[in-house]
C-alpha cells in the first residue's frame, strides 16, 4: 500500500470534534516498524539515521495530542517486560530502542514527551488462516473474492495510483496513507469481509476464519476496556492498520469513546 505526496490525501471527516465528556482517543493505524509474522509487509530500515530522524518527528507530532494513557500492539502479559525496558529507555532517550518495533520507537518517545510512566499492551492473539482463500474449491461466489483482491481499489483510481508509489514515500506519508478511511475500510474487508464471499459446498471455510479475525479484534477492545480511566484521560493507541481498522469502528458507535481526527495529528 502506499500514498502520494500530503495534499494528494485531503482531510477527512474521520473521527469527531472534542466536544463531549467522553474519553478522547487517538487512533492510529501504522506498519510493523520491525520483525513481523504478518502476511504482508513493508520494507523498513528501522537503524537507518533518516529513518530516526522521520520516527522522532512523527513522535511529536503524535505527543501533541497529550495522551495520559498510550496501548500497543503487545500482550498484557508482557507488560512488565516492556515497561521495564521503557524506563531503562528513560534514563537515556538520546538512541531510539529498536527491539519492538514501532511499540518501542513511536510509542516509548510520545510517552516519555508526555511524562507517561507506563504502556499498556491490549493484543489477543488467535490463530488465523490468512490464506484459506487460495487453498480450498470455493463455491460461493469466487468472482467478487477474486475480483477484490486483484484490485481492491478499483473503485477509488486515487488511492489504487498511490499505491504503487508507497515504497518511495516518506514515513509520515505512508502512515497518512494508511489512515485514510478508505484504506482503514480496506484492513476489514481484506483480512475478514472479503472471506465471507469464501467457502465449498456445504461449508463455511471462510466466514469461520472472518469470524476469528472479528473475535480476536474484540478481544482487543475488551482489552482496552480492562485499562482503568476516567474522563478526563486521553488514549493514544498504536496499532497494526487491521486492527486499528477493527477499533475505528467499535470506537466510532462506543457510548464511553470519542475518537479525534488521526490525519489532523499527521501533518
Amino acid at each position: 500500500m502506499g500514498c502520494d505526496q500530503k495534499k494528494t490525501i485531503e482531510k477527512q471527516p474521520e473521527g469527531t470534534h472534542e466536544t463531549s465528556d467522553k474519553i478522547k482517543v487517538l487512533n492510529v493505524a501504522t506498519f510493523h516498524f520491525g520483525y513481523t509474522s504478518d502476511a504482508n509487509k513493508v520494507d523498513f530500515d528501522e537503524e537507518d539515521r533518516n529513518t530516526q530522524e522521520e520516527i522522532r518527528a512523527l513522535s511529536k507530532m503524535l505527543a501533541e495530542f497529550k495522551p495520559t494513557i498510550i496501548c500497543i500492539e503487545n500482550h498484557p502479559q508482557y507488560d512488565a517486560e516492556i515497561n521495564r525496558v521503557y524506563q531503562e529507555y528513560l534514563n537515556d532517550p538520546s538512541q531510539l530502542n529498536t527491539n519492538y518495533g514501532e511499540r518501542s520507537m513511536v510509542a516509548f518517545d510520545v510517552a516519555r514527551l508526555n511524562n507517561v510512566s507506563q504502556l499498556y499492551g491490549i493484543d489477543s492473539y488467535m490463530d488465523y488462516n490468512y490464506l484459506i482463500g487460495e487453498q480450498i474449491v470455493n463455491t460461493i461466489d469466487s468472482a467478487t473474492y477474486r475480483d477484490y483482491m486483484n484490485n481492491p481499489f478499483k473503485d477509488s483510481p486515487e488511492l489504487a495510483e498511490l499505491d504503487k508509489k508507497f515504497d518511495d514515500l516518506p514515513l509520515l506519508e505512508k502512515l497518512r496513507f494508511y489512515n485514510h478511511p478508505k484504506v482503514l475500510d480496506f484492513n476489514i474487508n481484506i483480512n475478514a469481509d472479503n472471506l465471507l464471499y469464501v467457502g465449498t459446498q456445504d461449508g463455511f471455510e471462510g466466514a469461520d476464519e472472518a469470524a476469528k479475525f472479528y473475535q480476536r479484534n474484540l478481544r482487543i477492545y475488551s482489552n482496552l476496556n480492562r485499562i482503568p480511566m476516567t474522563k478526563d484521560d486521553r488514549v493514544f493507541i498504536l496499532m497494526g492498520a487491521a486492527h486499528a481498522s477493527f477499533l475505528r469502528e467499535l470506537l466510532e458507535r462506543s457510548p464511553k469513546f470519542e475518537m479525534v481526527n488521526t490525519l489532523d495529528y499527521l501533518k
